[in-house]
């Protein structure tokens, strides 16, 4: 076992408190910071406190050691997951993964192309899919999946927004996954001209909307204007009017496949997800934008993703999921006496709140707040005793 070092992400997106005072430096930060990683990812991975080496050399030094027998090979010798704080004080960009076909498909397709991997316009930049999960620390708004298309009708009739007269008779002449693609197909391709009177009117609509106190559309409407507010004339905001609005408490998570079309708004979670870097977007962002692409990989017949609450897996709750490449437990609260490290696999452990003290091969470090430890699949019989009031761990493992 080893503590890690992880670097931070400094994101235009993020916060200037909440990685900060995670970590117990000063408080604001000089920058925004979104996210805090841990793992092996090529990008910018942890670094082992003892030694000074990446997580990324240490495993690809000895992937069996790391990765236990199976998982090296399952995985080829890579950590499959990446483990990130996340802490959003502005909304994300509108995003949703490819499966792990799509991904191979279209890799291939751009490195025949000769797109290079770094390029800007580049969507598939590795062959692999991106499933995920969120789990809040703190409350966590999120745009997520088509919400169900009668029920947004309502919504596109309560805006009361002429302009929108004819979009509205689309869905409602055909409330089902085809309506839905046909009206996200037409606001997502209007040229700026018709998006700029769209957007503003859908905004004049929203503020009446927002100020209603008996509407059951007023925590919607109050999302639209603040991203309206931030991206004005984005194709983007209109697509947010088909999205479920979700709030996590924290503890509550969101399990995100691909196809699913989604823009976390405000908050701070745990997100954990597989080591990829394929995003499509579809807006509410200045980077890049393939309208066709998204069209093509997202799901408009998915259900909503249920809110999470996680069972219990021993002293730990645990989120499952169908992903193969990652589980996430959480334990919180106070403890007298050591508790077992689920065996199998990689991990890592994260505290959050309090701290513990990590028990291994006879040896023992202490887990504070805002560090992450490594746990390679070779260290087994691990144990660790929370040791603050109300302690916060989080554990990172495959899902094989």
């Amino acid at each position: 076992m080893d503590l890690l070092e992880n670097p931070v992400r400094p994101y235009a997106w993020g916060s200037r408190t909440v990685i900060a005072e995670l970590l117990g430096v000063p408080s604001p930060a000089p920058h925004p910071q979104a996210e805090l990683w841990c793992g092996a990812h090529p990008a910018d991975p942890s670094r082992l406190v003892r030694g000074g080496r990446s997580l990324l050399e240490e495993v690809s030094a000895d992937p069996e050691a790391a990765l236990g027998e199976d998982g090296a090979a399952r995985w080829h010798g890579r950590l499959p997951f990446l483990l990130k704080v996340l802490a959003a004080d502005e909304p994300l960009s509108l995003q949703a993964h490819p499966s792990a076909r799509q991904a191979a498909d279209g890799f291939a397709r751009e490195n025949a192309a000769g797109i290079p991997v770094d390029a800007p316009e580049r969507n598939y930049r590795d062959p692999s899919h991106k499933p995920e999960l969120i789990c809040a620390l703190t409350p966590f708004q999120a745009l997520v999946g088509f919400r169900e298309p009668t029920a947004t009708v309502e919504l596109l009739r309560a805006l009361d927004v002429d302009v929108l007269a004819p979009h509205v008779e689309l869905l409602a002449g055909q409330p089902d996954d085809g309506g839905l693609r046909a009206l996200f197909t037409t606001w997502i391709t209007l040229p700026q001209s018709m998006l700029d009177v769209l957007v503003t009117a859908v905004q004049e609509g929203a503020v009446h909307l927002a100020a209603d106190s008996g509407s059951p559309w007023q925590g919607v409407a109050r999302s639209l204007l603040e991203l309206s507010e931030r991206y004005p004339g984005d194709a983007g905001v209109l697509a947010a009017l088909l999205l479920n609005r979700v709030e996590l408490a924290p503890g509550e998570a969101l399990y995100l496949p691909a196809g699913v079309l989604h823009a976390y708004l405000a908050g701070a979670g745990i997100e954990i997800m597989a080591n990829s870097d394929n995003v499509l977007r579809g807006g509410l962002t200045p980077k890049h934008v393939d309208v066709p692409e998204l069209a093509r990989v997202l799901d408009f017949a998915a259900p909503a993703p249920p809110v999470l609450t996680g069972h219990p897996d021993g002293p730990w709750s645990c989120y499952d999921t169908p992903a193969h490449e990652f589980r996430l437990r959480r334990y919180h609260g106070a403890a007298d006496r050591p508790l077992p490290v689920p065996d199998g696999g990689a991990r890592i452990l994260l505290c959050t709140d309090g701290y513990a003290c990590v028990h291994a091969g006879g040896a023992e470090l202490e887990l504070r707040r805002g560090a992450a430890m490594w746990l390679p699949a070779s260290d087994r019989g691990v144990t660790v005793w929370p040791r603050g009031t109300s302690t916060q761990l989080f554990l990172a493992a495959d899902g094989l």
